[in-house]
């Protein structure tokens, strides 16, 4: 991605917390230069106070939108007409959207039919529809949880004790339990719009068979490639800290290294 190119940042706060406002800026930041920076919501509401200095923090400028209607989230509109101003005035190359609300797929297609970028961003929960209709989209929850993986083994250390200690003064162990076992069923299920391991690979091989080169097909090209096809596939979803280390937990595949380029071939091809 070139450096120079003009991202413009548009938050809706009523679909992302604001604990991810620090890794939103950091993947956007991998796109280009952040010149437009917004975060869309009613600052009038008490639940929004929390966002105040984390904006600060990150130059962040907080556009006021009243929900008119009890129930009716009115940032969304505010936000796609902001969005199609910034596109019509021309002052950037793409768009990086943050919401899990699939009010904005028509908004991230037309803007890619303008010729603009778009990277989305979101929790795992968000619907298919958005991720499809985005350049990239990045699964905050999973990136976040990668990034935050020893903090959050204590915090869930810690609020298992906690459980555990309620379960005995309350003398509702099977409740206590029915809690957890339910928590892991929604973590399952938050997970499932995130693409196959067993489709990738199927991908992966349609791909490298398809290009002929004698040394095999550079995995960074395949790495756009895939990028093209799923969105929402970033290696870090899957454990993986880049390209070369996903790659070799496929049997399948051959992964060799020529100078300072790794190529990757099929072993039965």
């Amino acid at each position: 991605m070139a450096d120079d190119k003009r991202f413009a940042v548009l938050i809706d706060i009523e679909n992302v917390s604001r604990k991810y406002v620090g890794l939103i800026m950091d993947e956007a930041s991998n796109y280009g230069d952040l010149t437009i920076k917004r975060a869309y919501g009613d600052w009038t509401q008490s639940s929004s106070a929390s966002w105040r200095s984390i904006l600060l923090d990150n130059s962040i400028i907080p556009m006021q939108q009243f929900n008119n209607t009890f129930g009716k989230n009115s940032s969304d509109s505010a936000l796609i007409i902001d969005a199609m101003k910034i596109l019509y005035n021309n002052n950037v190359d793409g768009f990086c959207l943050v919401s899990s609300d699939s009010d904005f797929t028509r908004l991230a297609a037309t803007l890619k039919e303008e010729g603009k970028m778009v990277v989305g961003m979101g929790e795992s929960k968000t619907p298919n529809a958005l991720i499809k209709a985005c350049d990239s989209f990045k699964l905050l929850d999973v990136l976040y949880k990668e990034a935050n993986e020893d903090k959050e083994e204590k915090d869930e250390k810690d609020e298992k004790e906690a459980q555990e200690k309620a379960a005995i003064v309350k003398k509702a162990v099977s409740k206590g339990t029915q809690k957890k076992t339910s928590s892991k069923t929604s973590d399952t299920k938050s997970k499932s719009n995130l693409t196959k391991l067993s489709t990738i690979e199927k991908a992966i091989r349609q791909i490298v068979l398809n290009y002929d080169d004698e040394n095999g097909m550079n995995i960074s090209t395949l790495g756009n490639s895939l990028q093209r096809r799923y969105p929402d596939f970033d290696t870090r979803n899957y454990g993986a800290p880049k390209l070369s280390k996903f790659l070799s937990r496929f049997k399948s595949f051959t992964l060799t290294k020529i100078g300072n380029t790794t190529y990757i071939n099929i072993n039965d091809k």
